[in-house]
């Protein structure tokens, strides 16, 4: 695994929702959905039309996120773009 030196931020965390939280307030849909694994946020992927897991890093600059979909465990870096296969 490549060093990331963000790592150190990751918390354990509970999900603020079940969904992604800001398409839920505002009514809309996503595809995937990603965890902040430094606050708990529950944002929707960059392949949904409002990309708030992104939206979410750029407001906050909590670096890493893990996939909040079932059976997935990769996380990435925004920071460093580093990919983890598991986290």
């Amino acid at each position: 695994m490549d060093y990331c030196e963000h790592a150190g931020q990751i918390r354990e965390v509970t999900p603020s929702a079940q969904g992604c939280e800001d398409c839920l307030k505002i009514g809309d849909t996503w595809v995937h959905l990603r965890l902040c694994l430094t606050c708990g946020h529950v944002g929707c992927c960059d392949s949904s039309p409002n990309r708030h897991a992104t939206k979410h890093y750029k407001a906050t600059s909590h670096p890493v996120i893990k996939s909040f979909q079932p059976g997935e465990e990769w996380g990435w870096c925004y920071v460093d773009e580093l990919y983890f296969e598991k986290l």
